[in-house]
């Protein structure tokens, strides 16, 4: 029985250094390939670093090579940025509360002729709130075409706009405001015009209607009406008035030198009785 034991444990010892043998030598053979994947990875790392300086280099040589395309074409890319940072700083800077728009004049007539509901406007004021951001807008939007693209409504249309020097909303206002009475006397005196005219009409109508029923009955009762002429005078030609003109010198001519021999006869009759005077004084 004891050799029986002993064989056992002899056995089992085996078993295990064999075990231990076969760990070590797996972790040996893991340990070298654990070391050649490093080496392999790093191998790798360092091709993929060579080819990524490559590309950067290649990168580099286009972007020196595209940049004197860009700059070319920098010139109106900023120049559509600054319209639209432009009209963006308009929209933010401008008081829209105080814009003002006028409707065009005929919009009522095409309604009732057309039916249609758009409104047009002729012209428009804004104020801003710096005096510098509205001259760049002007400066910037005059002369331009208002839609952006070519199917826009109103891509063939132009800005027209100016800046007014020392020009406030109180002036507008008071513009629009006289624009507009001026527009209601006149439209009151047209109109009054246009009442007199038709009244006059009427009146003649209805007085001629008048006078073809009176006539009609004297004609019936048989007696003869008596036609009424218009009495007028012409004026007077040139040849006329010169003629005038002549006779009327000649009158008084005439009657200056009928006043010059009255007072000649008159200065005669007082030389002889001065005479007489005299003499008689000498005598004594």
């Amino acid at each position: 029985m004891r050799n029986t034991t002993a064989q056992v444990e002899e056995e089992e010892m085996r078993k295990t250094t064999a075990q231990v043998e076969e760990e070590e030598e797996m972790r040996k053979t893991t340990a070298q390939i654990e070391e050649g994947g490093d080496d392999e990875e790093d191998e790798h790392s360092e091709g993929e670093e060579e080819q990524n300086n490559n590309d950067e280099e290649e990168e580099e040589e286009e972007n020196e090579n595209s940049d004197g395309e860009e700059a070319k074409t920098n010139d109106d890319d900023d120049a559509a940025e600054m319209k639209k940072n432009t009209r963006q700083s308009a929209a933010e800077l401008a008081s829209f509360p105080d814009r003002k728009c006028v409707p065009d004049s005929q919009l009522r007539w095409r309604k009732r002729r057309s039916g249609m509901k758009r409104c047009d406007f002729t012209e428009g004021w804004v104020e801003f709130r710096d005096k510098r951001v509205a001259k760049r807008v002007v400066l910037s939007l005059h002369n331009t075409p208002m839609g952006t693209r070519k199917r826009q409504h109103f891509s063939s249309d132009l800005w027209s706009m100016k800046y007014l020097h020392r020009f406030q909303w109180t002036h507008l206002s008071e513009r629009l405001a006289f624009e507009q009475t001026v527009l209601q006397q006149r439209l009151r005196t047209e109109v009054s015009q246009a009442k007199r005219e038709t009244n006059f009409y009427l009146n003649n109508v209805d007085k001629s209607a008048r006078m073809d029923h009176l006539r009609k009955r004297r004609q019936r009762d048989g007696q003869e009406g008596v036609e009424k002429t218009w009495d007028f005078t012409q004026r007077e030609t040139e040849e006329e008035i010169q003629v005038k003109k002549l006779k009327r010198k000649d009158s008084v001519t005439q009657k200056h030198l009928d006043k010059a021999r009255l007072i000649q006869q008159q200065s005669q009759s007082n030389v002889s009785l001065l005479a007489k005077i005299f003499n008689s004084k000498k005598a004594e």
